[in-house]
């Protein structure tokens, strides 16, 4: 079989990104990618064998997109501007380009959370979170942090906030966030592990 010279790994996924981002989330498909780039889905088997294949590729595609974004919040000086700076930078890609960070988010695929952009973006969350509460590794803050984002960005779009918008509820969560941190109060996983090393050394 002779394949379009222009075809090639990147351009096929980066039209599936554009799909995504343009179409219908549920409706990828290797099918739909050929006709986009005006060739045969057989055509694509060579690069993705299957949809699945597809989907992951698409999902580590975006996941890079977010980390790009997410670097850029190193460049701040203090914990908790970085803090800030991840929230700000976390909430402007959902909210200009929700069907990306829908597709890796709502999506039912674990492998994209341990794959290599997916572990550097948890990564970076934790490692900002752990900054702010001087607890290293604190998978606690980061994921309190992350449902906090996820939760306030899901209903944003969907409009549950209503004409009058959230009225604070970001700047209230967010110093909810930090004055917890900032206050020490350990985890309940901290908590438990204080307990047991209490309970050895009676």
């Amino acid at each position: 079989m002779a394949y379009p010279k222009f075809l090639s790994p990147e351009e096929i996924l980066k039209t599936a990104v554009h799909l995504v981002e343009h179409g219908n989330i549920d409706g990828l498909s290797l099918r739909a990618v050929a006709a986009e780039l005006g060739v045969k889905a057989p055509s694509l088997y060579r690069y993705f064998a299957d949809k699945g294949a597809l989907e992951n590729a698409v999902a580590e595609a975006i996941l890079h997109l977010m980390l790009v974004e997410f670097q850029t919040t190193s460049a701040s000086r203090s914990p908790e501007a970085r803090f800030r700076r991840m929230v700000e930078v976390y909430l402007r890609f959902a909210r200009e380009r929700f069907p990306l960070y829908t597709f890796v988010v709502q999506h039912n695929y674990p492998e994209r959370y341990a794959s290599g952009k997916g572990k550097a973006v948890w990564d970076l969350i934790v490692d900002t979170a752990s900054a702010v509460s001087g607890q290293p590794d604190d998978t606690a803050a980061a994921v309190a942090t992350w449902a906090f984002l996820h939760g306030y960005a899901t209903l944003e779009h969907c409009g549950a906030f209503g004409p009058s918008g959230p009225k604070g509820g970001l700047e209230r969560g967010m110093e909810a966030f930090l004055s917890s941190f900032r206050s020490g109060v350990p985890s309940p996983r901290q908590r438990t592990a204080v307990r047991t090393s209490a309970v050895q050394h009676r």
